[in-house]
């Protein structure tokens, strides 16, 4: 088997799959400026949120209460953090995950 070959084809498999792996961030990143939204954190209501919930949850949907703060949902950009949130400290839509306060 030729060394240069073998040397060369795992180069390229390795590229190949770091290319494969940083793909989704940077997907989700590009669709939320295609779509000319943003992701605003704790103006979801149960069950409908975009992503990122919880430990233990899968992502979309799975908000366990509503206005939950380590949740997110698409909203038109500039909007966020003129929505009411009532558990966030501002009394608005946070463009960050925030602790929230009691309702």
């Amino acid at each position: 088997m030729n060394p240069k070959i073998t040397s060369a084809s795992l180069a390229l498999a390795l590229g190949a799959a770091i290319s494969i792996a940083a793909a989704p961030a940077s997907a989700d990143d590009k669709m939320d400026m295609k779509m000319d939204k943003e992701k605003c954190y704790g103006v979801a209501l149960k069950g409908k949120n975009d992503c990122m919930a919880g430990a233990g949850t899968s992502c979309a949907g799975t908000s366990k209460k509503d206005y939950q703060g380590d949740t997110w949902k698409h909203v038109p950009k500039g909007t966020c953090e003129k929505t009411p949130s009532p558990t966030s400290p501002t009394g608005h839509g946070q463009l960050q995950k925030f602790e929230e306060k009691d309702a």
